[in-house]
């Protein structure tokens, strides 16, 4: 009997819909999980010309997912990535360079303070050797900051070291899953599960470098970076390298199968690109600008002593020795320098100081600073701070949007994708009430039937 088939037709499809219902429920809390549902379909008459109809089947299980709205996410994880990266060392060189204990700009007022006092005893041998103490630590705060400088760049190669291996494994397991779930769907199967899993692969890959994603027919996801080179091609991965270049910065080679691209730095995005960034375009720049601001303090400060005469009418010594490439540092104090060489006299005069007054002068002297320009000595420091200050504000601000995109995006991609535990829990009431009526119509059904069986005999 029609009727029967019927029923029995909606009893299985609310079977089936309970059975998506159910899963939902189970993944209500898991990350990255897809809701599922069953889409029904009417079944129309066969051969009977009179009957309403065969009942109903189950035509699909259907993700309800937003391609839009995933893609946007994973944009937003790399913008995320890409600012969140960078601000601790940014913060790290704002506290140093701006803190009274470790500023140069400190040194070099105390480095002046201690001349202008000489000025009032050019011949007094400890307000001599008060300079030569503030000179050292002027210098030495140079270095402090140097190393600093240094170590984070010691520190982003390593951070840069460790997040391509991530990658590679991430690009091995997206394609893994691409052929998975082709083969999956080829046969009718359903591959949400792995699409998931796929998704959460390519939601953390994003975090680490910008990435475009194109769906592909068979249900693969080809990926790449935004400048173009593929990083996974349906089945086929490739493989990400860093070349370390005589500068100390990284070159980054990516291999796809015989084949190998090196990627120009500035679009890479994710915490990679937020690395390089960051290394290229302000702490290179900024590490340079230090090291000419204490060759410009080293060389004019030993122009003008070579221009002077010592206490016992000698030609002027150094006080600094400026050697950028030093491992101990960059800045210091002539070890042979003592406070009677100092050359204060302009004439050769015991107890003239015109040379010393050309010396305080030198803070008013202009200077070249290769990310600033021309600026005064004694304001060199300041003008390179102020800069960092407005890069760290900037990308505080930038990391605080991302924060809000990507927080915003996930909300948006949860409002479709995400499981709705009041949503399930009436689509539970409702599947179970579609099952109870279609076994109510097989037991009328069976009824009818008796009474059919009955009435003939």
């Amino acid at each position: 009997m029609s009727i029967i088939n019927n029923a029995l037709s909606g009893s299985l499809a609310a079977q089936l819909a309970l059975d998506a219902t159910s899963q939902n429920i189970a993944n209500v809390k898991t990350v990255g999980y897809t809701r599922q549902g069953a889409l029904l379909a009417a079944l129309g008459p066969r051969g009977n010309l009179h009957s309403a109809g065969s009942g109903v089947e189950v035509s699909s299980l259907m993700r309800f997912s937003d391609s839009y709205k995933i893609h946007q996410m994973w944009r937003a994880a790399s913008d995320l990535g890409q600012r969140s990266v960078t601000q601790p060392y940014l913060t790290q060189l704002e506290q140093v360079m701006g803190d009274d204990e470790s500023s140069i700009s400190s040194g070099l007022d105390t480095f002046f303070s201690a001349l202008n006092a000489a000025s009032l005893e050019p011949s007094s041998t400890p307000l001599r050797q008060q300079i030569i103490t503030a000179a050292n630590t002027m210098a030495q705060r140079f270095n402090t900051l140097n190393d600093v400088m240094r170590n984070q760049r010691t520190a982003i190669r390593q951070q840069m070291d460790a997040v391509v291996p991530q990658i590679n494994l991430l690009t091995k397991d997206i394609a893994a899953l691409n052929e998975k779930i082709a083969s999956m769907q080829a046969t009718g199967g359903n591959a949400s599960a792995l699409i998931d899993a796929r998704d959460q692969r390519i939601d953390t890959l994003s975090g680490l470098v910008g990435v475009e994603v194109v769906d592909q027919a068979d249900g693969s996801r080809n990926v790449s970076l935004r400048s173009g080179q593929p990083l996974v091609i349906g089945r086929t991965v490739s493989t990400l390298s860093l070349q370390s270049n005589p500068d100390g910065s990284k070159t980054l080679n990516v291999a796809f199968a015989n084949e190998t691209f090196t990627v120009a730095g500035g679009n890479l995005g994710g915490q990679l690109g937020g690395l390089d960034d960051f290394q290229r375009n302000t702490l290179v720049p900024l590490q340079q600008s230090i090291a000419d601001i204490a060759k410009e303090v080293s060389a004019t400060v030993n122009a003008q002593l070579a221009a002077g005469f010592a206490a016992d009418g000698s030609a002027g010594v150094p006080l600094f020795v400026f050697d950028a490439s030093s491992a101990t540092g960059m800045l210091k104090v002539s070890g042979s320098v003592q406070a009677k060489d100092l050359a204060f006299s302009a004439d050769g005069t015991a107890g003239d100081s015109g040379n010393l007054q050309k010396l305080i002068g030198l803070k008013d002297q202009s200077i070249a600073v290769s990310s600033i320009g021309t600026v005064l000595l004694g304001d060199a420091n300041t003008q390179l701070l102020g800069k960092l200050g407005m890069d760290s504000k900037q990308n505080q601000s930038l990391l605080a949007t991302a924060e809000t995109v990507r927080s915003q995006a996930k909300e948006n991609w949860a409002a479709t994708s995400g499981v709705n535990a009041d949503e399930e829990a009436i689509n539970l009431m409702e599947f179970q009430k579609m099952y109870q009526a279609n076994m109510k119509v097989i037991a009328v059904a069976n009824e009818l039937f008796d009474s059919t069986l009955a009435m003939m005999a």
